[in-house]
């Protein structure tokens, strides 16, 4: 038997609407290779490569892991794009519209940061390690940083501090042990150190914690040393006194694993010159890096050549510009991470039980159980959740549905935690989940 022509197979191919995005070219390279390897028995394994093929796509997936900020899945849900202004028109990135000339894409969020955080300045760039090396190269490049040793982290991907020092064209300087870094440590090496010291770096322990005989130097003491002080709080919390989640009779809800995290606005009102954060995480906006601080150093970052090529695109400025909007009008809860954080543990419960009772089989109940923020942030914090326990190992069947469902195995039962499953999710949840059940039941 002759396999079938690959135009008629990839014309298939395309009528199955799993596919239809892939466009004709994709499939007609999936056609040839079936045809190819497998003439026998092409249009299944032309079915089979176009899946494999439309599952390492770009495409939205439901996080049950019960992880909110989940670096794999995109770290923070983004807001959609409120502006009113349709996908097909152009927008005012580098437009002064006042002017009618040239603008800065800069201009555009830096005056919401200014309001939010207290800086007199502000610019943002694609990621915090990005930031990072900006605010060094451009303001200590040639000489050296003062760092602890306890704060020579390394962050995600296996980059870590002092290589990006190094790629700034700073000098590393050492200081303290790793466990205790006094304030007469960083007086040492600005005073009698080998390398003329342009700043000092304070990094926030965001992704791993030190306990036992420790000790550190507070922001407040280093900024009585008269030197720039460069502070990266990484996570991205805009202001620890949380205005944004006021009730309408002012009350802030208790969040304990917040606990000690350090506020944008908090880090500028002490003194750091500049302040260094993602936008992904605790803020719950897209990836970016975000720099704010005194004019004079922020300003020295936005000249230097390494901005044009760090700055971040449209989209990015357009999905960070309504994150802050957001935040302007104390309306977090529609910030999709804040929904997801705040949301009280009685109403996943509820959410849980409902579920449960529409799929119908004793194989699933409700379970309490601990989400966690991640994306490198409170480490050694759980937030209490609630989800589903499904018996058995259904973790692959349930990411390879139409809509990816990513959970997680333990001691042979799958749980999806409901914390990070938006409530419009839930009838899919419960479809994937009788669908995969009842697969296994009627083998």
């Amino acid at each position: 038997m002759r396999p079938p022509s690959v135009d008629s197979l990839a014309r298939k191919l395309g009528s199955n609407p799993r596919f239809a995005r892939l466009g004709h070219a994709s499939l007609v390279a999936c056609a040839r290779q079936a045809v190819r390897e497998h003439p026998d028995n092409a249009e299944e394994a032309a079915g089979s490569l176009a899946l494999l093929l439309s599952r390492t796509l770009m495409m939205p997936v439901i996080n049950a892991t019960g992880v909110l900020l989940h670096t794999n899945l995109g770290r923070a849900p983004l807001l959609p794009h409120n502006s009113g202004v349709a996908t097909v028109r152009y927008s005012n990135l580098e437009f002064d519209l006042a002017k009618g000339a040239r603008g800065s894409r800069r201009s555009l969020l830096e005056s919401l940061l200014i309001s939010l955080t207290g800086a007199d300045a502000a610019i943002v760039v694609n990621n915090c390690a990005a930031a990072v090396m900006l605010a060094m190269a451009a303001n200590a490049h040639g000489r050296g940083v003062a760092v602890s040793r306890g704060e020579l982290v390394e962050i995600g991907g296996g980059f870590r501090i002092p290589d990006v020092l190094e790629a700034s064209g700073a000098s590393l300087v050492e200081v303290g042990t790793t466990n205790r870094t006094r304030l007469r440590d960083y007086e040492g090496a600005i005073e009698k150190g080998a390398v003329s010291v342009a700043a000092i770096l304070k990094v926030h322990q965001s992704n791993y914690r030190m306990i036992g005989f420790t000790e550190e130097t507070s922001l407040a003491e280093l900024v009585g040393l008269k030197i720039p002080v460069i502070a990266d709080i990484g996570s991205g919390l805009l202001d620890s006194n949380l205005p944004w989640l006021a009730s309408k009779s002012g009350e802030i809800p208790s969040l304990p694993w917040l606990t000690n995290e350090p506020g944008a606005r908090q880090t500028v009102e002490a003194g750091a010159d500049l302040v260094i954060f993602s936008g992904d995480k605790l803020l719950g906006g897209p990836q970016a890096g975000i720099i704010v601080g005194t004019k004079a150093l922020v300003d020295a970052c936005a000249r230097h050549p390494l901005a044009r090529a760090l700055r971040p695109g449209a989209a990015v400025v357009g999905s960070l510009q309504e994150t802050l909007l957001a935040y302007t009008r104390n309306d977090a809860q529609s910030i999709p991470f804040w929904k997801m954080a705040t949301t009280p543990v009685d109403l996943l419960m509820a959410r849980a039980h409902t579920i449960t009772e529409q799929i119908h089989d004793p194989r699933v109940t409700p379970r309490a159980m601990d989400a966690v923020p991640g994306g490198g942030t409170l480490p050694d914090r759980v937030i209490p959740s609630y989800g589903l326990a499904a018996q058995g190992q259904w973790a692959d069947a349930l990411r390879n549905s139409d809509t990816p469902i990513v959970g997680r195995n333990e001691a042979g039962t799958t749980l999806l935690d409901l914390r990070t499953i938006d409530p419009i999710d839930d009838k899919v949840v419960a479809e994937s989940l009788i669908r995969v059940l009842s697969n296994s039941s009627n083998r």
